[in-house]
C-alpha cells in the first residue's frame, strides 16, 4: 500500500558481525565473508543502503525490501531509521535505506534475510508507529502476530523527512549507502526536496527502488494503490475461481509479495550493472505492483492479439492440460495429481493399473489429453475416490507422478519435510515470548541466514544504535532532535 506521510524503518541483523578493535560502532567482516548491513523498514516508505564489501549478496525472497545495495570495498556500517519515512538495511555488503509503511517494502526486506550478515532498518514516522504493529485479526497477549515475523531482524528508528533536519539526515544515510528504497505515492519525495536528482548529488552511486501502485509515469501514476486493486487491474484476479462467478482473491497480499520480489530483482540487475559491469552509477528501478501481476499472465497477451481470446477462470485446474487437477480420496481430503506431461501420464496409468490408457487415442498426446480432459479427470477421480489421500500420496511418489496433499497450516506443521528444512522456527517475541515463525528462503550454503530477534514494539527503539553509531550523533543531539519532532 502506498502512503503520502513518513514510516517507519526497522534495522535487523542475521549474523553476529564483530566489532572493530578501534571504535565500538565501528564493524569489521571477517576475511572472505561479506558483511554489511541492512536497514530496512517494517513498512516504511523509503529504503537506502549502505556500503558493502566486494561479495556476492542474494536477498531472499519475502518480505518488503525498499532498498538495498553493494560497495566496492568495505566501509563502516551503520544502522539507520525506524519508525516510518525511512529504513536502512545492510546485507552481506550490502546497506539499504527504507521508508514509508507498505507491504509490499516489508516483503523486499524480508527476501533480504537470506543475506549473509545482514542488518536491517526500519523507519516510523514519529508518534505514527508502523500501521503492521496491528494489523491482522489475529491476536495473542493483545499484540498482532504479523508485525513480530515481517519486522524481525530490523532494527527500529524515527525520522520525520517533512522537516529539513529529517531530510538532511537521510541525505546523510543516502551519502554512504547503495540502495535507497521508497514506497511514496509517485512525486511525495519530489514535494520533501529529496528527488533522485538530489539524492545523486550526495552519492551519484546510489540506486533508487520506486515501488507504488501503478509506477512513476502514465495517467495512473498519481493514484494511491493496494495489492487488492493491483491484482484486479493486473489481470490476475479474473482468471481466478470459477466461471460465471464472482472472482476471488487469495487470502494473502499477492501483489505487494510480487512487487516487492521483482524490486529485489531489479535492485540486484542495477547494482551488478554498476559494479560489474562498469556503469558506475546509480539508476532508478521503478517496480509497479499492477505490472508486477500482470507479468505472471504467460501466454495471455498474445492469446488475445492474435487470437483475440480472453480466458477466464479455470475452477481447479487448467483447460487443456490433463490430468492435473485435485482430486478427493476416500477419507475426503484433497490431493494434486499433476500428470499431463507424457512420461508422467504412463506412470500414472501403470500405478492407477490401467497401463492401456496410455495408448488410447483419445489420451496418447497431450493435445489429445487436453481435448477430452473431463473424461480422462472423471476416470482418475474415480481411482482417487477408492484410496485414502496418503496412500494416494506414497503410491503416485513412489511410481514417479507428481502429487501431493493440499495442506492447511496444521498440516504444515506436521509435515517432516517442513521441520527437516528449519521451515518452523522459533523467534522470541520481547513481550509475550516463544512462538514458531516461518524459515527463511532461500537457503544458503556457506552463509545460511538465521532469525536474530523478533520485532521489538517500541518506536525509536534503536535510534541511538542507528543515529549514534553510524552518523556519530550525541545524546544530547538526539534528545535535541526528538524533542523537535525530528526523530
Amino acid at each position: 500500500m502506498l502512503l503520502d506521510h513518513p514510516v517507519e524503518v526497522t534495522v535487523a541483523v542475521q549474523r553476529e558481525l564483530e566489532p572493530d578493535a578501534d571504535a565500538v560502532q565501528r564493524w569489521v567482516p571477517a576475511p572472505h565473508q561479506a558483511h554489511g548491513r541492512h536497514y530496512a523498514p517494517q513498512a516504511p516508505e523509503l529504503v537506502v543502503v549502505l556500503p558493502r564489501l566486494q561479495h556476492d549478496v542474494i536477498a531472499e525472497p519475502l518480505g518488503l525490501l525498499v532498498g538495498v545495495g553493494v560497495a566496492p570495498d568495505v566501509h563502516e556500517e551503520r544502522g539507520v531509521v525506524d519508525d516510518r519515512p525511512f529504513v536502512l538495511v545492510e546485507a552481506g555488503a550490502i546497506r539499504q535505506l527504507q521508508g514509508d509503511d507498505a507491504l509490499a517494502q516489508h516483503v523486499l526486506h524480508r527476501l533480504a534475510e537470506a543475506e549473509i550478515d545482514a542488518e536491517r532498518q526500519a523507519r516510523d514516522q514519529p508518534g505514527q508507529p508502523d500501521p503492521l504493529r496491528e494489523w491482522g485479526h489475529a491476536r495473542y497477549e493483545g499484540r498482532s502476530l504479523w508485525w513480530p515475523v515481517q519486522s524481525r531482524n530490523k532494527k527500529c528508528v524515527t525520522l520525520n523527512l517533512r522537516e529539513e533536519r529529517g531530510q538532511d539526515l537521510l541525505l546523510a544515510l543516502a551519502e554512504q549507502s547503495d540502495v535507497l528504497v521508497e514506497n511514496f505515492r509517485p512525486g511525495t519525495l519530489e514535494r520533501w526536496n529529496l528527488a533522485p536528482e538530489r539524492l545523486w548529488e550526495a552519492n551519484p552511486r546510489l540506486v533508487i527502488a520506486r515501488i507504488s501502485g501503478y509506477g512513476q509515469t502514465g495517467p495512473y501514476a498519481p493514484r494511491a494503490g493496494f495489492a487488492s486493486v493491483s491484482e484486479a487491474m493486473g489481470g490476475i484476479r479474473y482468471i481466478n475461481g470459477f466461471p460465471d462467478e464472482p472472482p476471488p482473491r487469495i487470502h494473502i497480499s499477492l501483489g505487494d509479495s510480487l512487487a516487492g520480489m521483482f524490486a529485489t530483482q531489479g535492485i540486484l540487475a542495477a547494482l551488478y550493472r554498476r559494479d560489474a559491469l562498469g556503469g558506475e552509477r546509480g539508476q532508478i528501478v521503478d517496480v509497479s505492483l499492477m505490472e508486477a501481476c500482470f507479468a505472471l499472465l504467460e501466454s495471455m497477451v498474445p492469446e488475445y492479439d492474435r487470437l483475440g481470446i480472453v480466458r477466464g477462470p479455470g475452477g481447479t485446474g487448467l483447460k487443456g492440460v490433463a490430468p492435473s487437477n485435485i482430486f478427493k480420496s476416500s477419507d475426503d481430503k484433497w490431493v494434486v495429481i499433476a500428470a499431463n506431461a507424457d512420461k508422467v501420464f504412463g506412470r500414472l496409468c501403470a500405478a492407477m493399473g490401467r497401463p492401456e490408457l496410455a495408448e488410447d487415442p483419445r489420451f496418447v498426446t497431450h493435445l489429445a489429453r487436453g481435448e477430452n480432459q473431463d473424461e480422462l479427470e472423471g476416470i482418475v477421480s474415480e481411482w482417487a475416490g477408492l484410496h485414502s489421500a496418503a496412500e494416494i500420496d506414497r503410491v503416485l511418489n513412489d511410481a514417479g507422478v507428481i502429487c501431493g496433499p493440499i495442506y492447511t497450516i496444521a498440516d504444515i506443521f506436521d509435515d517432516p519435510q517442513f521441520q527437516a528444512r528449519d521451515m518452523l522456527l522459533t523467534h522470541v517475541d520481547p513481550e509475550f515470548g516463544a512462538y514458531l515463525g516461518p524459515g527463511i528462503v532461500p537457503k544458503f550454503s556457506e552463509t545460511p541466514g538465521e532469525v536474530r530477534w523478533s520485532a521489538t514494539w517500541e518506536e525509536g527503539s534503536h535510534n541511538g544504535d542507528v543515529y549514534g553509531g553510524l552518523l556519530g550523533l550525541s545524546d544530547g543531539e538526539l534528545a535535541e532532535l526528538k524533542e523537535q519532532g525530528v526523530l
